[in-house]
């Protein structure tokens, strides 16, 4: 069985790719956002290299990856080590994809809750509630 090593150094691409990320700050895109991103902009950088050059920066703690739902793209986060995104819930607008961060006592109050009487730890990285955002309702779109 052939081994490979694993990726150390980084290439041009690479690096444009998490210098776009940190640009973003918190926001989340996911790989076909960034991919139509270099496609408007002077260097043109494929899917496939997007792919994994995302994974990488994944496994190197650069960036999270927030799988949403089955069947759908994953979304990818900078981690901005000076003002890292904190762990909170998520709400997913099922209409126009928004993910919303969400950092509210009452929900606090409920994974403390959740804790306490029923022994149960939430994963907030993987906590996300489904619904229609405020743009989408104003637009009808519910």
């Amino acid at each position: 069985m052939k081994q490979t090593r694993p990726t150390r150094y980084t290439t041009a691409q690479g690096k444009l790719i998490l210098e776009y990320m940190a640009s973003l700050g918190d926001k989340h895109v996911t790989a076909h956002q960034i991919v139509r991103h270099f496609e408007t902009a002077a260097a043109v950088i494929g899917q496939t290299t997007v792919y994994r050059h995302l994974e990488k920066l994944v496994a190197e703690g650069k960036i999270r990856k927030y799988l949403l739902s089955e069947g759908n793209s994953a979304c990818y986060q900078y981690i901005d080590r000076n003002k890292a995104c904190q762990e909170h819930f998520h709400l997913k607008c099922e209409s126009c994809g928004a993910l919303i961060h969400v950092d509210c006592t009452l929900l606090d109050k409920m994974q403390g809750h959740l804790l306490q009487e029923h022994d149960f730890q939430i994963n907030l990285l993987k906590t996300t509630l489904y619904g229609t955002c405020g743009n989408c309702l104003a637009a009808g779109k519910a």
